[in-house]
């Protein structure tokens, strides 16, 4: 049963709460090092996908997909404090009165600010190495971010659902497993299939719109069009983190939870 993975999360979240009580500014620093994590894996993807790309190769977008891994390796085994995440583990939380909800939003709140941070931060530091000023070396990375930008505010919506239902499960189900190798061989799978199938996660696209502005090209994207991808975006990684994963899990399993876990 899944009751086991569900106590961690709990104790996950309660201890989250721990650090945001006693220092917030550890906390949005926390925030900012999870973006940061999810910037190096934008990097290596877009970096390794390029030349399948540039050679308008099929394989582009499962090498990206693949590489991409390393973002959710760091951030489980590194540290830090992801928005998407949180959205699942703060749900339960709550649903199980161990959070009140005020204090839900306004630390999803501060997680998502953290990103943010993280996000801009990451996206300079990129810029000053030079390694993404040559569009044969960028291109991907510009033409997917300019494509985000374009998708109906519905499709946003709704890829963002799926695309958080599928990575808090690439948190979730490895707690249940035993040993390393198998928890990072299954949260690199799912978050292949997530970026695979084309979902949309609000806080990969920071770091992607955000690497792309900085970038001198005329392909980089508008602010307006980065508004347009990450509110919807977010609003759906909201339901699929919350509804999808914190209240099913919670509804699923609540005659597990007569008994205090």
């Amino acid at each position: 049963m899944e009751v086991q993975a569900l106590q961690e999360v709990e104790k996950l979240a309660l201890k989250k709460v721990a650090i945001f009580r006693q220092s917030k500014s550890r906390y949005l620093a926390r925030a900012a090092l999870a973006s940061m994590f999810i910037g190096f894996g934008v990097i290596v993807a877009f970096k390794t996908g390029n030349p399948f790309y540039m050679e308008h190769s099929p394989f582009a977008y499962p090498i990206a997909a693949i590489t991409f891994g390393a973002a959710i390796i760091l951030i489980a085994y590194g540290g830090g404090d992801l928005f998407t995440g949180n959205t699942f583990y703060y749900t339960f939380a709550a649903l199980r009165k161990k959070m009140s909800w005020p204090q839900v939003i306004r630390m999803w709140i501060f997680s998502y600010i953290g990103n943010i941070i993280g996000a801009a931060a990451f996206a300079l530091l990129i810029y000053t190495t030079g390694l993404f000023n040559d569009h044969s070396v960028n291109g991907f990375l510009l033409s997917v971010a300019e494509k985000k930008t374009l998708a109906s505010t519905s499709e946003l919506f709704f890829r963002g659902i799926l695309c958080n239902w599928l990575v808090c499960l690439a948190f979730f189900l490895p707690m249940s497993m035993k040993g390393d190798g198998a928890k990072m061989f299954a949260m690199v799978f799912f978050v292949y299939c997530f970026f695979i199938s084309g979902y949309e996660h609000s806080i990969a696209n920071m770091c992607t719109f955000a690497i792309s502005m900085v970038l001198d090209d005329p392909q980089s994207v508008t602010f307006a069009g980065v508004i347009h991808n990450l509110i919807p975006v977010t609003l759906g990684n909201l339901i699929g983190g919350g509804i999808m994963m914190g209240w099913m899990y919670y509804y699923a399993n609540r005659p597990f939870f007569e008994k205090p876990l």
